[in-house]
C-alpha cells in the first residue's frame, strides 16, 4: 500500500501535503534500517497501520487554525506526524522519552520540512505547557494516561467539542472505561473500509468528565 491509501479518504490534500504523505515512506524505511522505530511488517504497511490509522483522529475532529495538540508517547511520530501534514496550521508537541524515538521524528520532520512540530525528549510529566486536545496510540491504560496528562489541557475551548483527550485504541475497552461516564467511543471502521479497522477505536475523554 502507498500514499494513494490516505489520498482515497483525504482526496482535497494540497500538492505540497501530498508530496510530504508520499516522502513518509522512503523516510521512514531510510531511518528505520538506522534505529528501528517500527516493526518490518508495519513497516511495509505503513500507510495503513500508522498513518492512515492517525488520520482516524482527523476524521472525528477537525482543527482550528493556531489549536495546540500534545502527542504523548509518540514514538516514530504517530499519530503527530500525519496529523501535522493534514494540519499545517496547527502546532504539535511530540513528547516521548526514548531518545532513539526521538531523533527518527526529528529527522522524518526535517526531512518534510514540517515547521508546525516541537519534539520533546522527556517523560510527558515535565511539561508544563497546556495544550487544546492531547492524542496518543495505546501507550497506557485510560487511568494511568489520564494521570500523566493531568493539568496538561487548557480549560477554554476553540471548538463545538470541549477540550480533551483523543487515545486511538483497539478491542474491548469496556473495563479500562468504567470509570468515566463522559468518555465517548468511536469506531474506525465506520471511517474506514479496511479490515485493519474492524477492531480499531478512537476514544474522546473531554477535560470534565466524570468518574
Amino acid at each position: 500500500m502507498n500514499a494513494n491509501l490516505v489520498f482515497k479518504y483525504f482526496p482535497n490534500l494540497s500538492e505540497t501535503q501530498q508530496n510530504q504523505f508520499i516522502q513518509l515512506e522512503d523516510l521512514y524505511k531510510d531511518w528505520n534500517q538506522k534505529i528501528n522505530v517500527v516493526s518490518r511488517k508495519d513497516i511495509d504497511e505503513l500507510y495503513l497501520r500508522h498513518v492512515l490509522h492517525s488520520l482516524g483522529i482527523a476524521k472525528l475532529q477537525q482543527f482550528n487554525p493556531n489549536t495546540s495538540i500534545l502527542d504523548v508517547g509518540t514514538g516514530g511520530g504517530f499519530p503527530g506526524v500525519p496529523l501535522a501534514i493534514l494540519n499545517p496550521e496547527v502546532h504539535f508537541t511530540l513528547v516521548d522519552s526514548i531518545g532513539k524515538k526521538i531523533k527518527v521524528v526529528d529527522e522524518v520532520v526535517a526531512g518534510l520540512r514540517l515547521e508546525n512540530i516541537t519534539t520533546i525528549n522527556d517523560r510527558v510529566e515535565t511539561v508544563a505547557e497546556k495544550f487544546d486536545f492531547i492524542v496518543s496510540r495505546a501507550v497506557a491504560a485510560m487511568p494511568t494516561f489520564v494521570h500523566w496528562v493531568k493539568g496538561k489541557i487548557k480549560k477554554e475551548s476553540v471548538h463545538p467539542r470541549k477540550n480533551g483527550i483523543l487515545y486511538l485504541k483497539g478491542g474491548d475497552l469496556g473495563e479500562e472505561l468504567e470509570g468515566y461516564k463522559t468518555a465517548e467511543t468511536f469506531d474506525l471502521a465506520d471511517y474506514f473500509e479496511e479490515d485493519f479497522f474492524e477492531t480499531k477505536k478512537l476514544v474522546y475523554l473531554p477535560l470534565k468528565f466524570k468518574r
